[in-house]
């Protein structure tokens, strides 16, 4: 399990620029479609101008270093809805936590709600479970009761799978998670981020070359600002917010 954790740790790795032109960070339309009810989402911007994100991830979520946090998708997130959505709040809180499966992040939700009061949560799930080779029926039972948790709380939700990594597509099998994501996504009418489906297009495209593997860092913190920017995407498309009609005179 060391080898494959420091495998995907690798696999984002490059010498390429740290900036991410946005045309680079394009997609299909189908990918970020807006399907889905991310209702309070959109409340909470035409009524209050504000909007509350938690996002909880494991390592996948994160960058290393001392300055990993800055690159990291939930902070780039951030940025690209505050430029998308002028004259609104936007705070996202990132809730990270290494090795930890979807039942210990389902455990924690309650305070994780309790203490940001989120409108929205993003939950980032599935690659420990695949590491460690969790029953695809117990990680369903934690995606539901998790979000069992968040609707409870008044939070609507974004579910976000595993990145893709050609280095390790063969030795993890994911698809049994994937798929689970997908059914439960599709049964509890919850928003999914395709985040698999999307590095692979990229990948696929010559966007980047995930199988390249260098000490840099580069490329890893391009692919959590593209990353960042499609998640905003698809959380506009899915709110039905229009940016052109969202800004305030405060």
């Amino acid at each position: 399990m060391t080898l494959l954790v420091a495998v995907l740790a690798l696999a984002l790795m490059s010498g390429a620029a740290a900036a991410a032109p946005a045309d680079e960070c394009d997609v299909p339309g189908s990918l970020i479609a807006g399907e889905g009810d991310l209702t309070r989402v959109m409340n909470e911007i035409k009524d209050r101008h504000r909007l509350d994100i938690s996002v909880v991830g494991t390592g996948s979520s994160a960058l290393a270093g001392p300055d990993g946090a800055r690159f990291a998708y939930p902070a780039r997130l951030e940025e690209a809805l505050r430029g998308r959505l002028p004259g609104n709040d936007i705070k996202v809180t990132a809730r990270v936590q290494l090795r930890r499966t979807t039942a210990d992040m389902a455990a924690d939700l309650d305070k994780i709600l309790t203490d940001d009061k989120p409108a929205l949560v993003v939950w980032q799930a599935g690659t420990v479970d695949a590491l460690r080779g969790v029953e695809p029926d117990d990680f369903r039972a934690s995606l539901e009761g998790g979000i069992d948790a968040i609707a409870a709380a008044g939070a609507d939700i974004v579910m976000m799978n595993m990145q893709y990594s050609p280095r390790t597509e063969s030795m993890l099998g994911i698809s049994a998670y994937e798929d689970v994501m997908r059914w439960v996504a599709e049964q509890r009418g919850v928003v999914l981020f395709d985040r698999l489906a999307i590095m692979r297009y990229w990948d696929d495209e010559g966007v980047f070359n995930l199988y390249a593997a260098t000490r840099g860092y580069a490329m890893a913190r391009r692919v959590h600002a593209c990353i960042g920017r499609a998640l905003a995407s698809q959380i506009i498309n899915t709110a039905h917010l229009d940016a052109g009609k969202m800004q305030t005179t405060r």
